[in-house]
């Protein structure tokens, strides 16, 4: 049953300490190659085609075998059997079985010859190999029965498999071509001794499930709908051994391809976005997620490239968010360290492979709380080297493939020959740590089942500090019935346990509730409450519209009367939460502020969170509205345009420019006809009112917080770079508005010496978060003359009878005289004309730099620019 082929290539073995090996990977890619058109091509000695392989100090990396494309394919999934030997797959063919050699030449491969193949997740376990099916409705042969998980046995003990069993159909979404990479991925032995499978976004949830599922309830959830008909994204189920009852872990995720146990039996993913996105308000970056009970991680598909909504911010909190992000890259196969003879702290480390970055990642896990923080080091680098799997094998090293798609495959063995001790190491552990994961574990029983004692064993913990075990609590009382724990929830008096329970009788509890829930939310100070919490509150309001009636006229007048005064905030966070909810609701005064934020946005990514928010509103607007809106579109357009053409290599997609002109249809098709012959000219981009300045030479990096550089700025002292300081100061747009030393704009202060007067803590806040503190003569205004002209800047000069308001509208900085008796609305903006997020486009060393350089007052020999021994740099 097993054909059986020895490898006859005889290249060696390479040592990297920090070094290169040699050839050329690129010049082997054969991407889009259809199966006849390999077999016309000679395979590719794979040792000639490495290209710039690093690895850290110590390691080694061999070659053991070269994968004949024509014959074997190209492998994606691996998996150790219980002799040590390595089981693979071709993505569009056969199983391998392979007993690895010492040497290259001492490899052998022989293929299962049984009827099952294209598969993407494989597992040895209870003597049976299990395989996880992702067929291509193109496949010419016949691949079992369709995707779905299979198990083989070797009935009769001769060591091959001679059986396959069916044990879950799945169904599998494909796109025009036939084609589809987002359907059945990994499969993982958990230490609770069930089965795990991963499933990308393009897989329907499987039919048979345990009513005690911990994943239930879930929904779309969004108010701006996605139109997701896979919802919820991806998703890891469970089996037992003979696959005979199944049920629903967690889910919302997008497309992971392979899933892993760290030392503390906990799971994760390495999950990916897509990076077209990335420099919009919608764009997460990819990530590792710590995979929990009931877990929900906010995956909701974007209905297409025109319509980008789809995915829930991390701080939601029926969420969970990443542990750590990563940035662009295309995950593959994630494994534990565990087993490795590697040394101590790689033991403990996740290995998560990226296809398209060519790195193996290693993920050093913290423990924070019941949860985990991490960070990510390169443990394996080159520029061309389409990883597709890793495993830690029974003779303690690593093992690798690459391939997928088509493209010429190999395997490889990483193994340690340095001098720190490899000895089994035990996971690192702290009582507190402990302590906390253990109560999060307790709580986590109650997911699946109903239980007299869960309402009071999980109540308390509803105020937890601790994201992790709030979320755990929150799901154990959930899955009880709401009807005995309602009058408790609207009864609690501690806020955040309070929020945590509207939000929890929003998602289960009877829409004749409503009312109640509403109110209660109202009640809360949400001026007061730290803004973690209040968007807490804002995220319970949400669902209790969505799962609990919609929008019934006397609720929908009660929310907007609370939550319109509170828009807009200093912080630009709660500006997006009060803008989905205001513009939901339909609130009257929620198209002139949230055109105030875009008015004053200066980078691409809040503008597009506006125009796709506004986008929704049919009713309230009124011409001088319409214009404004319109006119926007036509300056973002122009700005995205002059992107695409910018030799800068920072060039804006031009999806970006796909968005605008989606936004603007859906806009003309709300208009009535009168509208539309108003706006013809502005509405088809034919008149390109500067309402909107846009910045795209540099492309988003990070949201940051206070939390993430406060502990950072002991670092301004010394080390720091001028050069760097003062480009950031540039490409923060910090020169247009403010005068710096003998050079920059009035339209903001002066701020050559703010260095001597403010500590750096005080500039960071200034440069995070701009509206909090507002000198008054830099306060802009809005005015709305009787004839309905809308006016937004700051007023320069007034006689009692007439004012000028100086204006960003075409020249710059045009001032505006208007007679006071024309006036029918004046107030003062709590925005500040310096828009949040300029320093968003900077990396974390260059935040730093900046402020140095603020301190400094330019002065390039200060300090912190200096090196002993040295100048300024």
């Amino acid at each position: 049953m097993l054909e059986m082929k020895k490898n006859t290539c005889n290249c060696g073995v390479w040592f990297a300490s920090r070094s290169l090996l040699a050839g050329v990977f690129a010049a082997a890619i054969v991407a889009g190659m259809s199966c006849s058109q390999a077999k016309e091509k000679p395979t590719v000695n794979v040792a000639q085609l490495l290209n710039s392989v690093t690895v850290p100090d110590g390691f080694r990396v061999e070659l053991v075998y070269s994968v004949p494309l024509a014959e074997q394919g190209s492998w994606v999934a691996l998996t150790p059997d219980e002799k040590g030997r390595l089981i693979a797959s071709d993505q569009f063919g056969s199983l391998y079985r392979v007993k690895v050699g010492e040497r290259l030449s001492e490899t052998a491969v022989e293929r299962l010859n049984l009827p099952i193949g294209h598969a993407q997740g494989l597992l040895y376990a209870y003597d049976s190999l299990y395989v996880t099916v992702n067929l291509y409705r193109t496949a010419k042969e016949k691949i079992a029965q369709g995707s779905g998980l299979y198990r083989l046995l070797d009935s009769d003990g001769d060591d091959q498999f001679d059986k396959v069993m069916l044990l879950k159909r799945l169904e599998t979404a494909e796109n025009e071509n036939g084609h589809g990479e987002h359907g059945p991925h990994g499969l993982r032995l958990g230490p609770d001794g069930l089965i795990y499978l991963v499933a990308g976004n393009g897989t329907q949830v499987p039919q048979g499930l345990a009513p005690t599922s911990p994943y239930r309830r879930w929904a779309d959830d969004l108010l701006i709908p996605s139109a997701d008909v896979f919802v919820p994204g991806g998703w890891i189920a469970r089996t037992n051994s003979t696959g005979t009852s199944w049920d629903l872990y967690c889910g919302g995720l997008r497309n992971p391809y392979d899933i892993a146990f760290d030392p503390d039996g906990e799971l994760f993913a390495h999950d990916a976005d897509s990076e077209a996105d990335i420099g919009t308000p919608w764009y997460r970056p990819t990530r590792v997620n710590h995979l929990v009970s009931g877990g929900e991680y906010g995956w909701r598909y974007d209905s297409g490239p025109w319509l980008p909504y789809g995915k829930w911010p991390d701080y939601y909190p029926d969420s969970v968010g990443s542990v750590v992000d990563i940035g662009p890259g295309s995950p593959t196969g994630i494994t534990s360290g565990t087993g490795a003879s590697f040394p101590a702290k790689y033991q403990r480390a996740l290995f998560s492979c990226d296809w398209a970055a060519g790195k193996i990642h290693a993920i050093h896990l913290q423990q924070h709380g019941a949860s985990y923080r991490a960070t990510s080091e390169p443990f394996l680098t080159a520029s061309s080297l389409p990883l597709t799997d890793v495993v830690i094998n029974r003779d303690g090293a690593m093992y690798f493939t690459v391939g997928g798609r088509q493209t010429q495959s190999g395997l490889f063995r990483i193994r340690y020959v340095g001098n720190e001790p490899t000895g089994p190491v035990k996971p690192m552990d702290s009582p507190l740590t402990s302590q906390a994961r253990q109560l999060r574990r307790r709580l986590e029983q109650f997911h699946g089942r109903k239980d007299p004692r869960a309402v009071n064993e999980a109540w308390p913990h509803l105020a937890s500090r601790d994201r992790a075990i709030r979320y755990a609590a929150r799901i154990a009382i959930e899955r009880q019935d709401s009807t005995d724990w309602q009058n408790r929830a609207f009864q609690e008096n501690h806020t955040t346990a309070s929020v945590q329970a509207m939000l929890g009788l929003a998602r289960v509890g009877d829409s004749g509730l409503q009312g109640k829930v509403l109110e209660r939310l109202n009640q809360l100070p949400l001026e007061k409450l730290a803004e973690e919490l209040r968007l807490d509150a804002l995220r319970a309001y949400g669902l209790a519209f969505l799962r609990m009636g919609g929008k019934r006229p006397e609720m929908r007048r009660l929310v907007v009367a609370r939550l319109e005064p509170l828009f807009p905030s200093p912080s630009e966070t709660t500006n997006r939460e009060l803008c989905r909810l205001l513009v939901y609701l339909e609130a009257p005064g929620a198209i002139d502020r949230s055109l105030e934020l875009l008015h004053a946005s200066q980078t691409q990514r809040d503008p597009l969170f506006y125009f796709a928010t506004l986008d929704q509103l049919r009713n309230s607007w009124t011409l001088i509205q319409r214009k404004a809106f319109f006119s926007s579109l036509n300056r973002a357009q122009e700005e995205y345009i002059k992107g695409t053409e910018a030799p800068t290599g920072t060039k804006v997609n031009n999806r970006f420019i796909s968005w605008i002109q989606r936004f603007r249809q859906n806009a003309i098709e709300k208009l009535s006809n009168k509208e539309r012959a108003a706006l013809q000219h502005v509405m088809l981009g034919q008149q390109n009112d500067r309402v909107v300045d846009f910045q795209p030479s540099r492309r988003f990096v990070h949201r940051w917080q206070m939390s993430d550089l406060l502990p950072l700025l002991n670092q301004l002292e010394s080390g720091r770079s001028y050069q760097s300081g003062k480009s950031a100061y540039e490409a923060a747009q910090c020169t247009k508005c403010h005068r710096f030393g003998d050079q920059g704009g009035t339209t903001g202060p002066d701020i050559t010496t703010v260095g001597k007067r403010y500590s750096p803590q005080y500039l960071l806040e200034a440069l995070l978060v701009p509206s909090k503190v507002i000198p008054d003569q830099f306060r802009n205004e809005i005015v709305k003359t009787k004839d309905g002209n809308i006016l937004y800047g700051r007023v320069v000069y007034e006689d009692g009878k007439r004012f000028w308001i100086r204006t960003d509208e075409p020249p710059p900085h045009t001032l505006a005289e208007v007679s006071v008796n024309k006036v029918e609305l004046r107030r003062t903006s709590e925005v500040s004309e310096m828009p949040e997020g300029l320093i968003d486009v900077l990396a974390q060393e260059e935040v730093l730099d900046l402020i140095a350089y603020l301190r400094a007052g330019g002065n390039p020999d200060d300090k912190p620019f200096k090196t002993p021994g040295t100048a300024a740099d």
